[in-house]
């Protein structure tokens, strides 16, 4: 198989499935996901389409072991034993999403859609709060830092500070919504 950058940028994720009957290098597999998604396919059906139809330059371009690309099933299921934080580092990393001195960093946080369970009776999922993610946006160059899950028992507001803080930037402006502006959060950063 070729050394592509976009391959080599996941090598350092641990592949967790077991080695038997292994066809696919992870790398690959993160690879094509991340090339299909950036094409705008939204789903693995359309994943799958994209797959079929450019297959003979994905082919030449990866020059995959047998000559075979992974199946937009076995793309989804390595992307589902994957840890999505440490993907999103490899991807930041990859595509050099860094705020740079000077630039601007919008932050706000939101409650994912639908992550939330209230049903007590369902037997395969027990009942959670939703989830909340505080993101970064570079303005300046339009770009999204990866997403800070916020931990249930607390909130948004907590929550900032330790995200401006993993990013430990110097000479970055940082932009707040409204809820951010209370007095007792400045002591905080």
């Amino acid at each position: 198989m070729s050394s592509l950058a976009i391959v080599d940028a996941f090598s350092d994720l641990p592949d967790t499935r077991r080695t038997a009957g292994l066809r696919h290098k992870q790398t690959l597999c993160l690879a094509l996901f991340t090339l299909a998604v950036a094409a705008g396919n939204r789903g693995f059906l359309a994943i799958g389409n994209w797959l079929k139809s450019y297959h003979d330059p994905l082919l030449a371009l990866f020059n995959p072991p047998k000559q075979c690309l992974p199946s937009y099933s076995t793309i989804r299921r390595v992307l589902l034993r994957t840890d999505e934080e440490r993907f999103s580092q490899c991807l930041s990393h990859f595509f050099e999403i860094v705020p740079q001195p000077g630039e601007t960093v919008a932050t706000d946080g939101k409650v994912l859609k639908h992550s939330f369970m209230s049903e007590t009776d369902n037997p395969y999922c027990q009942p959670h709060p939703a989830i909340m993610m505080v993101t970064g946006y570079v303005v300046e160059r339009g770009l999204i830092l990866p997403p800070y899950e916020v931990d249930q028992k607390t909130n948004e507001i907590k929550a900032l500070p330790e995200m401006i803080e993993q990013l430990a930037l110097k000479g970055v402006v940082f932009a707040f919504d409204a809820i951010n502006t209370q007095k007792n959060s400045s002591a905080h950063c």
